[in-house]
């Protein structure tokens, strides 16, 4: 358990010093320029990963089977609009491993003061569809605290619109954190991609 509480926890220490309020607009964008249309202005942006059985993030707990993550952003402006990315979110392992499983729609929830903070899910929960490839793009707004959000998680959780109004968004199966390697792996597809682009005609 404290390993898995650790995996949910390490993004915290690094992102612990951007409380979310105002930056004075600095516009930080750390995709290089590519954010895909989303906020530039941004005050925390973090990759997405898959959950792991058995965490704990607020009070919400993760979903009762891994999941993993192909690539996914999350990003949370000073107004408290919160935007996830997210491509290849599907089931790790079982008879359904490498599909959505029973999921089709998915929501975001705003989480200020680590594993153990509040949960901020939002006057009017946005949910999206999540496609069979396990991709979806979430939007979502929240009221941020009045003095900030310290050590914020973003978490992606499932969405059930049969549920009663104030518990449609339950378990979640991805949230904000890095992956060990995560950096060399986006280094060698980038070099792949100059490769197949730019390798040709050089002869």
């Amino acid at each position: 358990m404290n390993v898995k509480r650790l995996l949910a926890t390490g993004v915290l220490a690094v992102f612990a010093f951007s409380a979310l309020a105002d930056d004075g607009g600095r516009g930080r964008n750390n995709n290089n320029g590519n954010n895909n249309g989303n906020d530039n202005n941004s005050s925390f942006e973090s990759s997405v990963i898959g959950s792991q059985v058995g965490l704990a993030v607020g009070g919400v707990l993760s979903g009762g089977a891994p999941w993993v993550v192909a690539q996914g952003d999350a990003q949370v402006s000073s107004s408290g609009r919160i935007q996830v990315e997210i491509k290849g979110l599907l089931l790790a392992s079982g008879a359904s491993a490498g599909t959505i499983g029973p999921v089709t729609m998915v929501g975001a929830s705003l989480v200020c003061g680590g594993t153990g903070g509040t949960v901020l899910t939002g006057d009017a929960v946005t949910p999206s569809p999540l496609s069979t490839a396990g991709n979806a793009q979430i939007e979502q707004q929240v009221t941020l605290p009045t003095g900030g959000c310290f050590a914020p998680v973003v978490l992606v959780r499932v969405f059930s619109a049969s549920a009663p109004l104030g518990s449609q968004l339950q378990a979640f199966i991805a949230l904000t954190g890095l992956m060990p390697g995560a950096a060399n792996n986006n280094n060698n597809n980038n070099n792949n991609n100059n490769d197949d682009h730019g390798g040709h005609g050089g002869n």
